[in-house]
């Protein structure tokens, strides 16, 4: 069995951009987005002034496309694993780009605003080598991982050990 085979995962977690509005929930805000501006395009139509609709659609195109960039943006992943040795970050972009990041586990600091502001960034630390990490997250969020690896950093830093002791007299 290899050596990185071997090796206990203390900590894993995947960081993911919150999106509020789901796929099915855009495609109602669309539909009615089209609803409203027909009511008022229509009369609008009727009355002579023929260019407002070409503009009403030109502001539902507007939203569908800056919604598919946020939707874009929204698959950027980042993954933390911390092992035996290492802390593992897995950056994955929203185009599928992959960089991974190796930090030395045992010298790991985890740095962070506590209470947390908005501008406060987690900041992993090792050896000199310093990476932001949940930029997209909100601080509250960025906080509780925060908190997260720093009590699995000081249980692999003191570790506890199972004694067996034989009772046998």
């Amino acid at each position: 069995m290899s050596e990185a085979a071997a090796q206990v995962v203390h900590f894993n977690a995947t960081l993911v951009p919150h999106r509020s509005l789901s796929r099915s929930g855009f495609r109602v805000l669309i539909t009615v987005l089209v609803a409203a501006n027909l009511v008022i395009g229509l009369p609008i139509y009727l009355l002579g002034a023929w260019p407002v609709i070409g503009f009403m659609g030109l502001d539902i195109a507007l939203v569908v496309v800056l919604f598919r960039l946020n939707y874009k943006s929204g698959r950027l992943t980042e993954t933390l694993q911390l092992t035996d040795h290492d802390l593992v970050v897995t950056r994955i972009d929203p185009e599928g780009l992959v960089e991974e990041t190796r930090l030395d586990a045992y010298w790991l600091r985890v740095e962070m605003d506590d209470p947390p502001e908005h501008e406060s960034r987690l900041t992993l630390i090792s050896r000199g080598n310093r990476l932001v990490v949940g930029r997209f997250l909100t601080p509250d969020e960025r906080l509780e991982v925060a908190q997260a690896l720093r009590a699995a950093v000081r249980r692999l830093k003191a570790p506890t050990y199972e004694h067996r002791w034989d009772d046998a007299g």
